[in-house]
């Protein structure tokens, strides 16, 4: 049988590792993955260029692609998920007594407007607090992964030769989206964020999905069976990663491998579940934020996020 080779981007997770060294491949498929220094890279080149026939991406990037006519289509394979309640940091200095009062104020967001961790974290401002997003001017440390995408007009970039760290330490910024910044006056701006949304997961089921699989339009016309084959090999290569996450043996854990293991201890099932059904809350929710905050037009059905037949597909 001959082997139909794709360039493929992925990052190596312990879901993702036996994709990655071989030991699982899609039947008929050599997936010949390019290493990339950061995965968002991968995103960008995708969006901007098709540089890659399967690739790993963040759900809202391809939200926004998809707005935008970009020839590639998803896969209900989610491979990164988190809760954003702790992505948000505020100046102590500036008298924030709670998230609404970030209204009429400046608040970082690092790269773009549309990146997932900011769309979450904008949704726990408005649905757990109240926030009118409208209120805020949103200053960015970069610009979009899809370049066609035009901002609301209360977003405008950083002004050059500053960084968000430099404008929030200085106060210059009420609060900043996705950061990492060591100073006295910086605090996250909801106390105990990662309890918090575990606590969300165990009363509603509140678990945001980061990224997913997008493959190549010209490749799904070309290869109507790869979805198919690809959903199994990514469903076989997350086995052991699952095995190792039961019996709690995974050698030196990362900050996502412990994460998985309490989703898993809170809800008894898998914690990276794939397929339509296992996810359609979070995926209307994550509609629904989009529109909201004026990254899409208008919702749509989640069927027609994924390639046809897909939606059916479960693991």
């Amino acid at each position: 049988m001959t082997e139909h080779k794709l360039k493929a981007a992925l990052q190596t997770l312990g879901h993702t590792r036996a994709l990655k060294d071989g030991a699982v491949k899609p039947q008929g498929y050599t997936l010949e993955f390019e290493e990339v220094p950061a995965i968002i890279q991968a995103f960008r080149r995708m969006a901007r260029g098709l540089e890659f026939e399967v690739s790993e991406m963040a759900i809202t990037t391809y939200l926004c692609a998809r707005a935008h006519g970009k020839a590639f289509t998803a896969l209900p394979i989610f491979l990164v998920r988190g809760f954003h309640h702790g992505a948000i940091l505020h100046n102590t200095a500036l008298g924030i007594r709670n998230p609404k009062d970030l209204e009429g104020k400046k608040v970082g967001v690092n790269r773009g407007y549309t990146v997932t961790t900011g769309v979450w974290a904008r949704s726990v401002l408005q649905h757990e607090h109240g926030v009118d997003l409208d209120k805020i001017t949103w200053v960015l440390s970069g610009d979009e992964h899809v370049a066609e995408f035009q901002p609301p007009s209360n977003v405008v970039s950083i002004e050059k030769g500053k960084t968000l760290e430099q404008l929030l330490t200085a106060g210059e910024i009420a609060a900043c989206i996705g950061v990492q910044v060591e100073h006295p006056d910086v605090a996250p701006l909801i106390p105990d964020a990662a309890e918090h949304g575990l606590r969300l997961l165990q009363q509603n089921g509140h678990y945001p999905i980061n990224h997913l699989l997008v493959v190549k339009d010209e490749v799904l016309r070309a290869h109507p069976e790869l979805p198919a084959r690809l959903f199994e090999a990514f469903v076989a290569a997350k086995q052991p990663y699952l095995e190792q996450l039961r019996a709690g043996s995974i050698a030196a854990p990362t900050k996502p491998d412990r994460m998985y293991q309490r989703v898993l201890e809170i809800t008894g099932k898998d914690p990276l579940p794939y397929g339509v059904e296992a996810n359609r809350p979070m995926l209307e929710a994550l509609i629904g934020y989009a529109v909201e905050q004026h990254i899409i037009s208008g919702p749509c059905a989640v069927e027609e996020l994924f390639v046809p037949g897909t939606a059916a597909l479960t693991g």
